[in-house]
């Protein structure tokens, strides 16, 4: 962000009283919003990783929240469930294991692809035997490879008579899906027990969300986004969370310089032609 718009970031949230920027595009679990949809993908992913399902998928346009989501569900798990959250899985297939070993904390000598994978099941092992669960989300897994997703289904083989002993959560783009209809993954595909499409807000839902990212930031009662102006988010924004925070961001901007606490809908065209860029390249 240029430095003139960081400063008057800082100068409106004084101005409408907010303790934070409400609507920064960074997956923040603290304004998580329990849409329709967002709710039914969260019960999905706490089903699937309580019942100890092995491989789930999550996919979802650029932008609709599966990063938040995720985060969420890291943040609300119980304690007895050990967590890694795996966000740019551009390695090799070695790398992506130790980066699952770094992030839960296991301790290992690095040797052979074989030493990681037996550190793994030590691991899962001794968690299982104190009656925990471990998971793993790997998100952006679009981006992964054949081998990459071949390693994958062979961490979920790890099982005891009964149950799973490692929960993965794969995260991405519809691309994904794809992939994973590719024939050399029918294996992994298989294995999917559960796997669901994450859709954009309703339009119904629109203003309900922007309700409530500026009631978790604290806004001055006093700031309102008209009813023209949440008609003209949805249009622009088509129901996609990551849009209408640059939206509406970009609009507490343009509605500071005016000094209004009304944001209507004239503030969000504008903000649209602004932003125009950002919509082609988020």
């Amino acid at each position: 962000m240029p430095k003139v718009l960081c400063i008057f970031k800082d100068v409106y949230k004084d101005f409408y009283k907010l303790k934070e920027s409400p609507f920064n595009i960074t997956a923040d679990p603290g304004f998580f919003f329990p849409s329709s949809r967002h709710e039914e993908a969260f019960n999905h992913l706490v089903y699937g990783i309580q019942s100890r399902r092995g491989i789930l998928v999550i996919t979802g346009e650029i932008g609709t929240g599966k990063t938040t989501l995720c985060r969420t569900i890291l943040n609300r798990l119980d304690k007895s469930v050990k967590t890694a959250l795996i966000l740019n899985p551009v390695f090799s297939d070695m790398q992506l294991l130790q980066m699952i070993i770094n992030d839960l904390g296991i301790s290992y000598v690095k040797k052979t692809k074989l030493d990681l994978v037996g550190a793994i099941a030590l691991f899962l092992i001794e968690e299982s035997a104190k009656g925990n669960n471990v998971v793993v989300i790997i998100d952006e897994c679009q981006n992964l490879n054949v081998r990459q997703l071949e390693q994958i289904r062979l961490l979920s083989n790890l099982e005891t008579e009964k149950e799973k002993l490692l929960q993965i959560v794969l995260v991405g783009q519809p691309e994904l899906s794809d992939k994973l209809k590719s024939p050399a993954l029918r294996q992994l595909t298989q294995r999917v027990s559960v796997h669901y499409h994450m859709l954009p807000l309703l339009k119904t839902e629109v203003e309900q969300y922007i309700n409530h990212r500026l009631k978790v930031a604290e806004a001055d009662p006093k700031l309102e986004f008209t009813p023209q102006a949440i008609d003209a988010i949805f249009e622009v924004s088509k129901g996609t969370p990551r849009v209408i925070n640059v939206l509406c961001d970009r609009a507490l901007l343009a509605g500071f310089a005016k000094g209004t606490f009304s944001i209507d809908h004239t503030l969000i065209l504008e903000s649209a032609k602004e932003t125009q860029y950002n919509y082609e390249h988020h």
